[in-house]
């Protein structure tokens, strides 16, 4: 029951600490963003996150293979709108039906040392106890000290196999205030990228009229001289 305990004392204040960092959900039209985010990232951070070195083709299999209907997405985007840290949250069809869900996350290395890695971890936690998954877990190598502590940090138990480790953290029922949560932090992602998206076509104005500009004084001093 401790795991339990413990965890569920944990999850109203990852909704709140989630909110900080606006994470949104990520759908089948976003895969050209994932491939750009993943292909992005250097052969020690591939092999931390996929425990082999992937290339490009298993990388974009990866992609393509992703079972949005299944699985569940989750991203933050900068003010870009660049994907710079994504999470997975994946049911495989062998364990979905005992409440088993697997998580596996990767970030950019410009967005390091923001905490993002534990936020998006809080963020899938919380999904996966509204979605009834009784235990999350998290295959990594033992190198990949980030992601263990990460682990061992919200309560779960990490059994190390020789270069590899497995950590499983026990969740607790979906509650009202786990739901509310999830509300909000759904929300609070919507509405930043609205925001995002918003502020990158005014940009893209602004940049357009200042061409503009420009060339009607060159046209101007063309037509003076």
């Amino acid at each position: 029951m401790e795991p339990r305990q413990s965890l569920s004392e944990s999850v109203a204040p990852a909704a709140r600490r989630s909110a900080i960092v606006p994470i949104r959900e990520v759908g089948a039209r976003y895969r050209p963003q994932i491939a750009q985010h993943l292909l992005a990232l250097g052969g020690h951070d591939r092999y931390l996150r996929f425990g082999y070195a992937a290339n490009e083709r298993q990388i974009r299999h990866y992609v393509d293979q992703l079972d949005f209907e299944r699985d569940q997405v989750f991203g933050i985007f900068n003010r870009k709108l660049d994907l710079i840290a994504m999470a997975h949250v994946a049911y495989p069809a062998d364990m979905a039906q005992l409440g088993f869900a697997e998580f596996g996350v990767s970030v950019a290395p410009q967005a390091r040392g923001r905490g993002y890695g534990s936020r998006l971890f809080e963020r899938a936690a919380m999904h996966a106890v509204n979605d009834g998954v009784k235990t999350l877990y998290i295959h990594a190598l033992s190198e990949n000290t980030a992601m263990l502590r990460i682990a061992r940090r919200a309560g779960a138990t990490v059994e190390r196999q020789g270069s590899e480790s497995e950590a499983h953290l026990t969740l607790p029922e979906a509650s009202f205030s786990s739901r509310v949560g999830e509300l909000l932090a759904d929300q609070v992602g919507q509405v930043d990228y609205w925001l995002k998206t918003e502020a990158s076509l005014a940009r893209e104005v602004l940049a357009t009229v200042q061409e503009v500009r420009e060339a009607v004084r060159e046209g101007r001093h063309k037509s003076a001289s």
